[in-house]
């Protein structure tokens, strides 16, 4: 009999979090752009006792998900898979964080969702940042859910001026991300399968440190003092959040969104920070 395959893609702190959580008696396809990450992870999995098999995968072209997504078909039952795959604001021009993060995310959402088992569980990493957003137009919002990911980024409301930094980019995008899996829970669900997003806020991985040490780094540490929880999390934290959704006990559950943020979304709507665009 075929073993279950647990598919993740991003061997951040996030990814190998959920990867050590779920992928232990399974084979785990582990899945990054960068190589000498994607390998260090898989080696300390490995030491650790898990089945892992690796595979390069840039999120941005659909040959390279389709690829990764046969090749999960190919090695197994695919029962879950988790995208942690994207760029922050301050790693990449606006066109690349859209690319990533937004048409990335729409093509694992199609390429998996033609290969995923019945009864199997999807899950993207997303971010607090779709929460930030002022409302959009219904027809911007019904465009970002439904449009063919191949179409996304000719959008007009996404290109040029319309999207004026890197931040309001990665805050689109996250949008897009709520919006989508909502629309791919129905796409899954035909297949019996569920999928749904997750979106953390300031988590302690070598990305967060990137920020926290960049320019932006002051707003970031204001969002954790103006928060309830007053706190980081350590991506454990998301990975258990992360089990509970890909596992048997959210059977009702697909096409949601939760918020694991410590409270900076509700500090945000308290008005106790500003909203940023």
């Amino acid at each position: 009999m075929a073993k279950d395959v647990v598919v993740v893609i991003g061997a951040g702190g996030i990814g190998l979090a959920i990867a050590r959580r779920q992928g232990f008696g399974k084979t785990l396809l582990l899945a990054d752009f960068n190589s000498k990450t994607l390998e260090a992870g898989a080696e300390g999995l490995r030491e650790a006792g898990y089945e892992v098999a690796t595979r390069h995968v840039d999120v941005s072209s659909r040959e390279s998900v389709r690829a990764l997504a046969d090749a999960a078909a190919t090695t197994g039952n695919v029962a879950q898979v988790v995208n942690t795959a994207g760029l922050s604001p301050n790693m990449a021009s606006v066109e690349r964080v859209l690319e990533v993060d937004l048409y990335g995310s729409a093509l694992v959402f199609e390429e998996f969702g033609k290969v995923v088992a019945p009864g199997g569980a999807g899950l993207l990493v997303s971010s607090m940042a779709g929460h930030m957003m002022p409302a959009l137009p219904p027809e911007h919002d019904h465009a970002l859910a439904h449009t063919p990911a191949d179409a996304l980024l000719d959008l007009p409301f996404l290109k040029g001026d319309a999207i004026p930094n890197t931040l309001v980019a990665y805050m689109m995008a996250k949008r897009a991300n709520i919006l989508r899996v909502q629309a791919a829970a129905m796409t899954w669900g035909e297949r019996g399968a569920r999928v749904n997003a997750i979106s953390p806020g300031i988590v302690v991985t070598p990305l967060a440190r990137h920020e926290l040490n960049s320019e932006i780094g002051d707003i970031y540490r204001a969002m954790v003092a103006a928060s309830p929880a007053k706190r980081m999390a350590p991506p454990e934290e998301i990975a258990v959040a992360a089990a509970f959704l890909l596992g048997p006990d959210a059977g009702f559950v697909t096409g949601s969104d939760p918020l694991i943020d410590g409270g900076v979304v509700a500090a945000m709507r308290a008005g106790k920070l500003p909203t940023p665009g």
